[in-house]
């Protein structure tokens, strides 16, 4: 799997080299990439599931998103949707979730066993958390203080970022942890207002940015990051490149590493 990987890297940067997007304006560095639910786009891979975490890690971009929901007993299991095979996980066990099965033969992940993987990893590749919407304020208030207190525990803080487009779980995770890095999902707040609540971030939809254009631009000047989701197509990175975004999450890593390298290299000369 190394190998496959490496190998479809030293690919793309060689074809980025060939200049073969011609990409209107200028910008002076890449977006970074974010691997939307992991790297999941390979054989033995699912979303959300720990080969899809390694392969991020192998890959070294910037981050890794999963998606967490808080189970009765107070554990934070990943999956994207509330329900999986007929179990809705925040209204199950921790074990309950834990029997399920993942398309690739896994077992269904937890947080703490994605911890335990980042820790153990040298690759710069950060954790990012995002608390789905479990309905409630509490709920939201529970599972982001439970996320924050997981990552403290294992002393990962500074290998972690978090998001939701639960507003009460991102501040709930602003008051626990200060020093978090917190992006909102939703959108229709401007970065002068998330600011002003202790966000360090915007992560909103292209289409939120489309229309609000200098927002890109109210957030760097404001000292916040904007990230935009899930630019997956090579057009919609590269127009999420030239608007000046820090981060793509992308279901395409590989062509999202290979248009930040091209765009780098267009930048030096």
């Amino acid at each position: 799997m190394r190998k496959t990987i490496a190998a479809g890297i030293a690919i793309m940067m060689a074809l980025a080299g060939t200049g073969q997007d011609a990409m209107a304006g200028e910008q002076a560095k890449g977006a970074q990439v974010i691997a939307h639910r992991g790297y999941w786009d390979t054989p033995l891979a699912v979303q959300n599931s720990r080969a899809s975490l390694k392969n991020a890690l192998e890959l070294k971009v910037y981050g890794s998103e999963t998606d967490v929901w808080l189970t009765t007993d107070g554990q934070l299991m990943a999956n994207h949707d509330m329900t999986f095979n007929g179990v809705t996980i925040k209204d199950a066990t921790a074990d309950e979730c834990r029997a399920l099965t993942l398309a690739n033969g896994e077992q269904m992940p937890s947080l703490i066993d994605f911890i335990e993987i980042i820790k153990a990893s040298d690759s710069p590749t950060k954790l990012i958390i995002e608390i789905k919407d479990h309905g409630t304020d509490r709920q939201n208030q529970a599972a982001a203080s439970a996320a924050v207190a997981a990552v403290k525990s294992a002393g990962v803080a500074d290998k972690v970022e978090y998001i939701s487009f639960a507003q009460a779980a991102c501040l709930q995770i602003i008051a626990d942890d200060p020093e978090a890095k917190v992006a909102y999902l939703t959108g229709g707040i401007a970065p002068a207002a998330l600011k002003q609540q202790g966000y360090t971030g915007i992560d909103y939809h292209m289409n939120e940015l489309r229309q609000n254009p200098q927002w890109v631009k109210e957030a760097h000047d404001l000292g916040m990051t904007v990230n935009v989701w899930t630019a997956t197509s090579r057009p919609d990175i590269n127009e999420m490149t030239r608007l000046g975004v820090d981060f793509v999450t992308t279901d395409a890593p590989l062509t999202a590493i290979e248009i930040k390298a091209d765009t780098d290299a267009r930048a030096a000369r």
